[in-house]
C-alpha cells in the first residue's frame, strides 16, 4: 500500500504539503498542486478514512450495510436507502453503501478502518450473526429491522407483528374464514428475516383468536412460481376466499391467475397485500394494502443514529404503528354476502 511519505518524495515535496493537497486546508500553488495530484494517480494512492480526518477524529461518514440478495424486493431496499442518505446529509454526514452479503466480515472492516463514525444494518435476521460484533464494540450502529433479542441495541422497524394481525383483522371482518398467505421466497424464512417471521407470527396469532383457518406458503414470486403456490393453495383449501400477500414480485401473477379461474377480485376472493403504496396503486385491481413506510425508517434510524454520535441517544426500540388502507381488492365474504 503506497503511503503519504512515498508520494510526497515521488512529487518533491514535504509530506506536509501532500496533506494539504488532500485537505485543501492551506493554498498549495498550482504547479505544486498539478504536481503532487500527478503523483497520486501515478502510485495509485488511496488516502485512508482516518487520515483525512485528523483535525475531528472523524470521517463524517455513515455505513448502511444492505445486502442485494435476489430473494428480497430491491425497490423498497433502495428507497430506504435513499432516505438514509438524505436524512444523513442534512445532518452533515455521507452515507457508504455497502451492499455485499458479507456479515460479520463487513462490520469488523468498518469498525477495524476507520471507514465510517457509525452504522446503520439492513436486513436483520432474528439471530443476525452481526449483533454481537455490534455489541461489542463502542462505534454507535442502528439497525432497520429487529432481531430476536433486542437488548444493547437501537431498532427501528414497522411493527410487522401488528401488521399481520391488521391483515387478518379485516378480511375476519368482511366474513372470511379460511385465509392463505402468500409469503416471501422460501429462503427469507430459512434465513429466519425478521421482519418476514414477524408478520407470520402476527398473522397466526390474530387467525387463532380469531377463529379464522390460516395457510402460509413461501414463493419465489414470478407467474410460473406463483401458478403452482396457488394451485396447491386451491387443492388444500378450496374454501379459501382471501389471500394476504407480502412478496411484491407474486402480486401481479396472483391477479392474473384469479382471473384466468374465474375468480373475481373482489366478489369471490379479496388480497390484502403488505407492500409500498406505489405497488399497491399500480396493480390491475387496486390493493387494499399496508405501506411499507420506508421513507420514515431510513429518517428514524438516521435521527437515531446522529443522536448517538452527538452523545444524547440511548438504546431504545422504535416500532412504526401499520396503517390498512381500504382500495378495490376486499369486500365480504361470498358466504356473508
Amino acid at each position: 500500500m503506497v503511503t503519504l511519505a512515498e508520494v510526497a518524495q515521488h512529487a518533491g515535496v514535504s509530506a506536509s504539503t501532500v496533506s494539504y493537497v488532500l485537505s485543501g486546508k492551506r493554498s498549495i500553488s498550482t504547479t505544486t498542486r498539478h504536481r503532487v495530484e500527478q503523483s497520486i494517480r501515478e502510485l495509485g494512492y488511496h488516502p485512508n478514512a482516518g487520515a483525512r480526518a485528523l483535525a475531528s477524529s472523524r470521517s463524517n461518514i455513515i455505513a448502511l450495510m444492505v445486502p442485494l440478495r435476489t430473494d428480497m424486493y430491491v425497490p423498497v431496499m433502495m428507497e430506504i436507502a435513499i432516505a438514509v442518505a438524505t436524512t444523513a446529509r442534512t445532518h452533515g454526514y455521507d452515507v457508504l453503501l455497502l451492499t455485499g452479503e458479507e456479515g460479520p466480515d463487513a462490520v469488523r472492516r468498518v469498525t477495524g478502518s476507520g471507514l465510517a463514525d457509525a452504522m446503520i444494518l439492513m436486513d436483520v435476521e432474528l439471530d443476525d450473526e452481526r449483533l454481537p460484533l455490534l455489541r461489542g464494540t463502542d462505534q454507535p450502529s442502528v439497525l432497520i429491522g429487529l432481531p430476536a433479542d433486542t437488548s444493547g441495541l437501537t431498532c427501528v422497524d414497522l411493527d410487522f407483528r401488528a401488521t399481520g394481525a391488521l391483515c387478518v383483522e379485516h378480511l375476519a371482518k368482511l366474513g372470511h374464514r379460511d385465509i392463505a398467505v402468500i409469503g416471501e421466497a422460501p429462503a427469507v424464512y430459512e434465513r429466519h428475516t425478521g421482519f418476514a417471521e414477524r408478520t407470520l407470527d402476527g398473522l397466526r396469532s390474530r387467525a387463532l383468536e380469531l377463529g379464522v383457518r390460516l395457510l402460509h406458503r413461501p414463493c419465489d414470486g414470478g407467474y410460473d412460481a406463483m401458478a403452482v403456490t396457488v394451485a396447491r393453495i386451491l387443492d388444500e383449501r378450496p374454501s379459501t376466499t382471501g389471500f394476504v400477500v407480502q412478496n411484491e414480485q407474486a402480486v401481479e401473477p396472483l391477479l392474473a391467475l384469479l382471473r384466468q379461474q374465474g375468480r373475481a377480485v373482489p366478489e369471490d376472493v379479496s388480497v390484502v397485500a403488505i407492500c409500498p403504496e406505489q405497488v399497491a396503486l399500480q396493480a390491475s385491481v387496486r390493493l387494499t394494502s399496508v405501506s411499507i413506510p420506508a421513507q420514515e425508517m431510513g429518517r428514524h434510524a438516521v435521527e437515531r443514529l446522529a443522536a448517538k454520535l452527538e452523545g444524547r441517544g440511548e438504546d431504545e426500540v422504535v416500532l412504526l404503528e401499520p396503517e390498512l388502507t381500504v382500495r378495490s381488492s376486499t369486500g365480504p365474504a361470498p358466504s356473508a354476502s
